[in-house]
């Protein structure tokens, strides 16, 4: 069996290789903790505008009256979150065919990272999502620095 870190000297096999004893390592594992970590608060730490981008893919069953409440409440967290500066938002208009079924795009502006965080931490904004997930199908984020 060929020593940690050395590959094989039959390449092509790289069954022969120890990965287990690779990817558990000590390094490795420091690593990927760094690299979850870097990855999960970026935006938290970003220092500078932010743009805050969510887009929802509802429910079929979710009706034109459940849409209205959800639209109403969203557009009223900017009363309510100091720490929202903007908040725009509109339906699907493309005719590219290219929404996979994503109807409602909300587009916020926070400050940075901090402002960010305090308003998704919020008990204002965590109760607009307990009134959004019976009715939402599929969600996606982004979180930008405007250029």
């Amino acid at each position: 069996m060929p020593e940690i870190g050395m590959l094989p000297s039959n390449i092509g096999d790289f069954r022969l290789f120890p990965w287990k004893v690779l990817l558990h390592s000590a390094p490795m594992k420091l690593l990927s903790l760094l690299t979850a970590l870097m990855l999960t608060t970026t935006a938290v730490l970003a220092d500078g505008p932010l743009r805050h981008v969510v887009s929802f893919k509802f429910k079929k069953e979710a009706s034109a009256d459940d849409l209205q409440k959800i639209e109403a409440a969203f557009a009223a967290l900017k009363t309510k979150i100091p720490q929202i500066q903007s908040l725009e938002w509109g339906t699907n208009v493309s005719g590219e065919k290219l929404d996979k079924g994503f109807t409602h795009m909300w587009v916020l502006g926070f400050a940075d990272g901090a402002a960010l965080k305090t308003y998704l931490d919020h008990p204002e904004h965590q109760a607009f999502v307990k009134l959004l997930k019976p009715s939402l199908e599929d969600a996606f984020v982004l979180d930008f620095q405007p250029r």
